[in-house]
C-alpha cells in the first residue's frame, strides 16, 4: 500500500498531541506534563521542532499548527 510505511507510531503519537488541543479557541494551550507517557512527551518535542506549537511540553499552537491541527480534526472527522 503506498504511503502506509510513512504512518509510524511516532506519528500516530504526534497525531495524539494535535488533536488534544481545541481548533475553536487557539487561546486555549496544552501542557504535558513529566508524568505522561514518554513517547507523548517526544511527540511533543517533535511537534515544537517543526514548528507546530510553542513549547516543548505543549503550549499552544503556532500558526502552521493550528492549520495542521484543523486539517487532522478534518480528516478524523471523515474517517469516523
Amino acid at each position: 500500500m503506498k504511503g502506509a510505511e510513512l504512518i509510524s507510531p511516532e506519528l500516530v503519537n504526534d497525531f495524539k498531541i494535535l488533536s488534544c488541543f481545541n481548533t475553536d479557541n487557539h487561546e486555549q494551550g496544552i501542557k504535558i506534563h513529566s508524568e505522561c507517557a514518554p513517547e507523548l512527551i517526544d511527540a511533543a518535542k517533535r511537534l515544537f521542532d517543526k514548528g507546530l506549537i510553542t513549547r516543548d511540553d505543549g503550549g499552544y499552537l503556532t500558526d502552521i499548527g493550528a492549520k495542521t491541527a484543523e486539517d487532522l480534526e478534518a480528516l478524523l472527522i471523515k474517517l469516523r
